[in-house]
């Protein structure tokens, strides 16, 4: 099979399905198509928010919104002043489908089901006759005489110009590495940390408000929610550590030491409240008490660790035992041994170094008519739908810049 569309898009998934869409109704005259390796398309889009698929994030300023990428935060300005989280929910509305805002920000279909994104796209693609082929994984890229020349396990497909969206691909990395290209060590980006401790192997669940997390013998701090899990910690104080500081937890092999202040005062503050609680509450014990909103179980096992009795009773606290909570309040030393994926999302650090790539139009500044969207380029966010919001700002600004050349 030797097949010529005038666009090819290697990579079925978000980006490459919306610059498909895009270029097909932008430029109707021109033939385009996706290949995708697997049998169906779109499976990150299916599994995303626990199926409900967080589409993009309700942040509507771009110097607000690149904060929450670790790398790509400076390219990115550009582009999402063309187009960022308001042009994502107009494009869906436009379409049939309406998002929604949950209270951390979060965007979802007002269905809460991926399903309703993916039939849009398919929908669409079907009503601007983008073809798709599946099972098509791709076996090299050449150039040839101004043509692109794609070998596949079903033949050889050529076009003017390709789109690269195949996010985290490896083989697709070696096959732009031999085109020339730059590759940044791909590393995990999103992450939880494994972290075995007597004060929270017990009560995985519990979780802490607004707590402040820092990386020891490192400038790398967040704050949040913290959620001790069964493993360890999860939650966005964890996950955003996990994100800014990939490339220096790789390094240390994930093993190193967190401190944490589940309560985010300091500790004069915290010491201060608690000789309030103890002239409060005398009479009771100090394990019963529920104190900085903590809840019950995390504040119990706080309690224990900084050698409390079960039994002991406010009164009979003295100096060093408030310290001591004190200390297990606001800087408890955690250590991290390993990391654990994030639920069933995988985003890495790494792909095409961001200096080959022009943020103007989302083409190689290499291999000319050949564009970059989505995680195949060395950009990656923080959850909450940023990784999508930067799929869909690629993609789209690849479909307005690939058609007027």
């Amino acid at each position: 099979m030797n097949k010529y569309k005038d666009i090819i898009i290697i990579g079925g998934g978000a980006a490459g399905f919306f610059a498909a869409i895009n270029i097909a109704e932008k430029h109707p005259e021109k033939s385009v198509c996706i290949l995708e390796k697997a049998k169906v398309g779109l499976q990150k889009v299916k599994i995303s928010g626990g199926g409900r698929c967080n589409v993009t994030h309700a942040e509507f300023m771009p110097s607000e919104l690149v904060q929450n990428y670790p790398r790509g935060k400076k390219e990115l300005l550009g582009p999402f002043h063309s187009f960022m989280t308001g042009d994502t929910i107009a494009w869906f509305e436009e379409r049939g489908v309406t998002l929604k805002i949950e209270d951390d920000g979060r965007m979802f279909p007002v269905s809460n089901s991926s399903q309703t994104i993916i039939n849009c796209f398919l929908n669409e693609a079907k009503n601007h006759n983008v073809e798709i082929f599946y099972s098509c994984a791709v076996k090299n890229i050449c150039l040839r005489n101004n043509q692109f020349q794609i070998d596949t396990i079903q033949g050889e497909f050529k076009c003017d110009k390709v789109v690269i969206a195949t996010g985290s691909n490896p083989k697709i990395w070696e096959l732009l590495e031999d085109l020339g290209h730059t590759i940044i060590k791909p590393v995990p980006s999103l992450f939880t940390f494994d972290i075995k401790d007597k004060r929270i192997s017990s009560i995985p669940g519990v979780a802490a408000k607004d707590a402040e997390v820092k990386v020891l013998g490192t400038d790398l701090v967040s704050e949040g929610p913290l959620l001790i899990t069964h493993v360890g910690m999860s939650a966005p104080s964890i996950l955003k550590l996990s994100a800014f500081g990939a490339i220096v937890l790789a390094e240390r092999n994930y093993n190193f030491k967190i401190q944490v202040n589940f309560i985010r005062l300091n500790e004069f503050s915290c010491l201060e409240h608690l000789h309030i609680l103890k002239q409060d509450y005398a009479k009771k014990k100090v394990v019963n008490t529920t104190a900085f909103d903590l809840p019950k179980r995390l504040w119990n096992q706080l309690v224990l660790a900084a050698g409390i009795a079960e039994t002991q009773r406010w009164a009979d606290c003295n100096k060093q035992q408030l310290e001591a909570i004190t200390g297990q309040l606001t800087k408890a030393v955690f250590e991290v041994t390993g990391k654990s994926t994030f639920k069933e999302e995988f985003v890495t650090a790494g792909g095409v170094d961001l200096k080959e790539v022009n943020f103007k139009t989302f083409e190689s500044k290499v291999i000319p008519n050949l564009y970059l969207a989505g995680e195949v380029i060395n950009v990656d966010a923080v959850t909450g739908g940023f990784n999508f919001q930067n799929a869909w700002t690629g993609a789209y600004i690849v479909s307005q810049s690939i058609t007027t050349t």
